[in-house]
């Protein structure tokens, strides 16, 4: 049976959303970073997570370790929420998905967002999303016992995300 037969995937090839990464980087701590953190929480509703630089760059005054940025993550559920609105207010392009099918996207100002308005005293800060799309069975590859590696007939391609975000978001993908 092929895939496009009965309008659709075979169940265990159906791709599915594994989990929606919101991240801000603001380049800096203190104020500008805890405004972030409020906007961030504000649009997706989950508390964030401080992301610290991996290393040092005297070009920006950023030392190993100093919070940089902030994420959030987002699985079932309020994934596909959070997706059905980011997703409105993208252009999606082909060259934005990986060889696994995960593709990645960025809004430039929070206040796109329906929930936020613009406040002079926070000023605007855009955010990137990356979205991890997986097939059933892919926790084979990474949990800790007798994992192994998932066939190539069975990994997500760019293809395949496509035609699943077409489907189930209502969004054209361009060339």
């Amino acid at each position: 049976m092929s895939e496009s037969d009965a309008g659709g995937f075979h169940e265990m090839r159906e791709p599915a959303v594994e989990k929606v990464v919101v991240h801000m980087g603001v380049g800096e701590g203190g104020r500008e970073l805890a405004r972030a953190e409020d906007i961030l929480e504000e649009i997706t509703g989950q508390e964030s997570v401080r992301t610290q630089s991996k290393s040092a760059s005297q070009d920006f005054g950023v030392r190993r370790g100093e919070p940089v940025g902030a994420k959030v993550t987002l699985r079932g559920e309020d994934a596909h929420e959070f997706l059905a609105t980011a997703l409105e207010l993208a252009d999606i392009k082909q060259s934005m998905f990986d060889e696994t099918g995960n593709f990645g996207f960025g809004v430039e100002e929070h206040t796109e967002f329906p929930s936020q308005e613009y406040d002079p005293e926070v000023g605007i800060y855009g955010l990137d999303v990356t979205v991890n799309l997986v097939r059933p069975g892919y926790r084979v590859k990474k949990r800790d016992r007798a994992s192994r590696t998932i066939p190539g007939s069975h990994r997500l391609t760019p293809e395949d995300a496509v035609a699943f975000l077409e489907a189930n978001f209502d969004v054209e993908v361009t060339a």
